[in-house]
């Protein structure tokens, strides 16, 4: 159980963590960015390994369409998080200071807007996998199922979809996800833990409503099949 607790729960977790505290580039400074930035990487290598046989996986089975959608949205993943690694590596100026490869502003600009993306990604990555996760939650904190802990559950889901989209909407994520230019950054020098609340809950929000998304397609592919059985 610890095992999978680990590589479930912990593991994405940590990863999400890094990835957030990484975004506060002008709080941190380009040292800790990068370092940050490589103990994700290394953490990602992990995840995909322990994960190695969802790939496996690949060519067999039905492919309905919240299946194909969960695939798009790994293949989406993979591109723009290798965009941030080659970028990563083409501009670093601490972790591989010896090598120096480029400073040319659009690789820079290119690394910020994956960054971005990969926020995003990852948020709809958590939704479409958390009924597993709290499955696997509600075992290890050994939790029965409860109509008055899925209604809370519920209302919680949606007060994060409301402040999530509140805080897209300070934080300008929309203006950072199409790579458009904009004069408003976050202030450090007056706060700092608005930011990374902006940023978790916005995460946040994204991961319900994908996994609504995924519940809604999951419910309509049972409608069909039903059908499809009364029909024979």
């Amino acid at each position: 159980m610890f095992r999978l607790t680990r590589d479930r729960l912990l593991l994405p977790a940590v990863m999400a963590a890094l990835l957030i505290v990484a975004l506060a580039y002008w709080w941190l400074d380009n040292g800790p960015h990068e370092i940050f930035g490589t103990a994700m990487f290394g953490l990602l290598g992990w995840h995909l390994t322990m994960n190695r046989r969802w790939f496996l996986k690949l060519r067999s089975g039905h492919y309905d369409a919240r299946r194909w959608l969960v695939l798009m949205i790994h293949v989406w993943l993979g591109i723009t998080m290798a965009a941030l690694v080659v970028t990563s590596v083409l501009i670093s100026r601490s972790v591989l200071s010896f090598a120096q490869f480029t400073n040319n502003v659009s690789v820079i600009e290119l690394h910020w807007f994956s960054a971005y993306w990969v926020v995003i990604i990852v948020a709809v990555h958590a939704g479409t996998h958390w009924t597993r996760v709290m499955t696997l939650a509600g075992s290890v904190l050994r939790l029965s199922p409860s109509g008055t802990r899925s209604g809370v559950l519920r209302l919680a889901a949606l007060l994060l979809l409301g402040i999530g989209a509140w805080s897209f909407t300070v934080l300008g994520v929309s203006t950072k996800l199409t790579f458009s230019y904009s004069l408003e950054f976050w202030d450090f020098t007056s706060a700092v833990s608005p930011f990374f609340a902006h940023w978790i809950a916005v995460m946040a929000g994204v991961a319900v409503l994908s996994h609504y998304t995924m519940a809604g397609l999951r419910s309509l592919d049972r409608t069909r099949i039903r059908k499809t059985e009364d029909q024979t």
